[in-house]
């Protein structure tokens, strides 16, 4: 089962960079007024959904507080990082600075939770990093970067650390034995309405654009990239830890760069290839079962 979530997120998250950039490209839309969309969707399927499944919960007055910050982490601000981001950078780069969650949440769960990460995480977090690297070698070694690129990747990191707070909202969440689904969709409501209430007190229009790409764009960003991945990847969260389940964000950038390299025109180098080849050896490095102290005083 864990092997199917994570691969779901991997699949999921991996195009919805590209949904981005494509919602983006078919019109002009305020970054405040095209993330309130994409969540107030997303919120009303998983409420009605839910309601008439029966699986709502009921959750007292702490646990909507908790879900007020959790949408403001990681279904509000940290998407605007993400979406500005993405008129400096290349949908498929800012996935692979996403990729920073398995450090934030390595070390946000030992300060929050005292989870002392497993042995396996350092290895492969330098893997995966090391990686990362190596996809930005050709910009990390210019003399003087461009500043669209510093911004882009700032803000991509910035968006990155606030998903990683929602990581912790969500852990405190299913320790106490709070319905993921529950709490994602409030936590998207009000993700929703505080990007409303921005988007307002700029002048922004709430009104939606009016044609197929943007549409469509925001219809699956909302169903796929957020009732489906999120809901996948929290439960993965309550099921291996946050800190494991973040390692996916370190795959999806093979999904990620592909699609940038078809539509945005994403140049291939050795280094980005040796790059990938690492980010794909920290991944078995995470998930490949290793013989423990016991097993080899057995054997």
């Amino acid at each position: 089962m864990n092997l199917v979530l994570y691969l779901a997120v991997v699949l999921i998250w991996g195009t919805t960079w590209i949904a981005i950039f494509l919602q983006q490209e078919a019109a002009d839309t305020p970054v405040l007024v095209a993330v309130f969309w994409r969540f107030l969707l997303a919120s009303l399927v998983m409420l009605v959904v839910l309601k008439l499944i029966r699986r709502l919960k009921k959750l007292d007055a702490q646990d909507h507080l908790f879900c007020v910050l959790q949408g403001c982490c990681v279904f509000g601000f940290n998407f605007v990082c993400f979406y500005h981001a993405a008129a400096w950078i290349s949908s498929g780069l800012e996935s692979v600075i996403f990729s920073m969650a398995v450090l934030y949440n390595a070390l946000n769960s030992w300060i929050f939770f005292r989870q002392r990460p497993p042995f396996r995480l350092l290895p492969a977090a330098i893997l995966g990093l090391g990686g990362i690297v190596a996809l930005f070698w050709g910009d990390i070694r210019a003399a003087h970067p461009a500043p669209q690129l510093l911004w882009g990747v700032g803000l991509s990191a910035l968006g990155t650390l606030g998903f990683s707070f929602g990581n912790m909202i969500s852990t405190r969440h299913q320790r106490r034995q709070r319905d993921v689904l529950t709490t994602n969709s409030y936590a998207m409501l009000y993700g929703a309405l505080i990007m409303a209430v921005l988007a307002t007190l700029n002048g922004d229009s709430l009104a939606p654009a009016l044609n197929l790409q943007w549409l469509g764009s925001m219809s699956y960003l909302a169903i796929f990239g957020s009732v489906l991945g999120f809901g996948a990847y929290f439960t993965l969260v309550g099921r291996i830890g946050a800190s494991q389940a973040a390692y996916s964000t370190l795959l999806f950038p093979l999904v990620a760069l592909t699609l940038s390299t078809l539509y945005e025109g994403y140049q291939w180098h050795s280094n980005a290839i040796v790059g990938l080849v690492m980010i794909l050896a920290g991944n078995m490095v995470m998930f490949l079962r290793w013989p423990t102290a016991k097993r080899l005083r057995l054997a």
